[in-house]
């Protein structure tokens, strides 16, 4: 390992490290936003916003943007396909306290995608060079540009995509290195990762498939300056601390199955204290699988856990389990 984990300027923000929490529908929320920044995250990336729900100030939209100083630095993400929407919600996003905001160009949901947002913006590298423009505009604190290399795989739009961003204002691309089409599977394209790194002066942040130290280090390889981790982190918010050791020739401290459960259920305390307890437990029900594993019957506890509706009945079922 030969890439250290150091300080990346993105703009007029400065992280503390190049490791980054990658935005994730229905999982980035504040809770474990702080989590990850505790387990050495260098920015957490929040869950996504519709630009649109918050031009009409809808209730649940704008709780989204709630950020605590346990939360930051943080990258406020948001989604949409007109410049006066993305605008105003970029505004909204840093009257908040987001350290930078970040548009969404790379979701392949299709709910997002018949809304004009997400991936398909990709079609029209001009209309979404104009978006980027309105944010960048309309804000202080830095824009980035999440997208991806392709729509299709073999049809390449990531380099130029990051070219007009750039061109635009933004202070940094994050590149998700697989097509749309892939949305979460195969390996990444490191070589078309490696173009977009060399065809604009600005940090591109790579992203895709990173689960540890080897991983992160091709993407740094391909000319990445840092790294944004997604689903890897669920049920595991230290990983963070983990490659940042084993980048720097260090030995991460071990995460057991107990230590797991034990932060599975700090959390679970986290989010009832912040949405009630129906809410908080059915969140927290979401990611079970990647919590409750790797123990004896681990698969009849998570079958158990997601029938539960109480903290009490939570907490008399994990003291129950063997290690």
């Amino acid at each position: 390992m030969n890439t250290p984990v150091r300080p990346l300027k993105v703009g007029s923000f400065t992280a503390p490290n190049n490791l980054w929490l990658a935005p994730m529908a229905g999982v980035t929320d504040g809770p474990f936003r702080a989590l990850c920044l505790r387990g050495g995250a260098g920015v957490a990336c929040a869950e996504m916003v519709s630009a649109h729900a918050l031009h009409y100030a809808n209730p649940r939209s704008l709780r989204m943007l709630r950020v605590d100083q346990r939360e930051k630095p943080v990258s406020m993400q948001i989604f949409g396909s007109d410049e006066q929407t993305i605008a105003e919600a970029a505004q909204a996003a840093e009257a908040r306290g987001a350290d930078i905001v970040d548009i969404n160009a790379g979701c392949p949901v299709k709910k997002i995608n018949k809304a004009g947002a997400g991936c398909v913006l990709m079609k029209d590298p001009v209309h979404l060079g104009r978006l980027v423009a309105a944010a960048v505009k309309a804000v202080n604190v830095p824009v980035t540009l999440k997208t991806r290399i392709a729509l299709k795989r073999g049809v390449l739009l990531g380099d130029e995509i990051a070219r007009i961003a750039q061109e635009e204002g933004a202070s940094a691309v994050v590149m998700h290195a697989r097509a749309a089409e892939d949305v979460h599977s195969g390996p990444p394209d490191l070589q078309a990762l490696a173009a977009v790194c060399a065809r604009v002066k600005i940090p591109v942040i790579g992203n895709g498939g990173i689960c540890n130290a080897q991983t992160a280090q091709v993407f740094f390889d391909a000319g990445c300056a840092g790294v944004m981790i997604g689903r890897a982190a669920v049920g595991n918010p230290f990983i963070f601390r983990d490659i940042a050791a084993q980048l720097e020739g260090r030995v991460p401290a071990p995460m057991d199955s107990r230590r797991r459960v034990e932060i599975y259920l700090a959390l679970i305390e986290e989010n009832i204290a912040r949405y009630g307890e129906k809410i908080g437990v059915g969140r927290s029900k979401k990611t079970a699988g990647y919590w409750l594993r790797d123990f004896p019957n681990a698969a009849e506890v998570r079958g158990r856990f997601v029938r539960l509706e109480t903290l009490a009945d939570i907490k008399d079922l994990f003291a129950g389990l063997t290690f």
